[in-house]
């Protein structure tokens, strides 16, 4: 089953991001169409947007609202929102899009 999924750690901490509010779209012209927005459980993962998108070809946006993830922790940082797209090329695949956070940086890279 198709399926697009995420995962926050916040290497600052040591420990998974929990409560961090994502948004998934599907980009396309003339404009997004936001298909859901979902909050990262306790161990910092997304593992079903809801309502459910249908996954079809096409680039696809996650942005991370991590600003109030660090105001809930009273921690200072720089970045406020991160924004991923990437693209589906396969619908019947899982798409998985992990986040490596600290309060100065990220980085990403497709998961399985």
């Amino acid at each position: 089953m198709s399926a697009i999924t995420t995962h926050v750690l916040d290497i600052g901490r040591g420990r998974p991001a929990r409560g961090v509010p994502v948004t998934l779209e599907r980009v396309g012209t003339p404009q997004s169409m936001p298909l859901s927005r979902a909050t990262t459980d306790a161990d910092g993962r997304v593992k079903t947007f809801t309502p459910t998108p249908a996954i079809q070809p096409g680039t696809y946006r996650l942005t991370f609202e991590v600003g109030a993830y660090f105001a809930s922790t009273a921690s200072e940082a720089f970045y406020q929102r991160i924004v991923i797209e990437f693209e589906v090329r396969d619908a019947a695949e899982h798409y998985h899009v992990p986040v490596l956070l600290s309060p100065y940086g990220y980085s990403t890279y497709r998961g399985s």
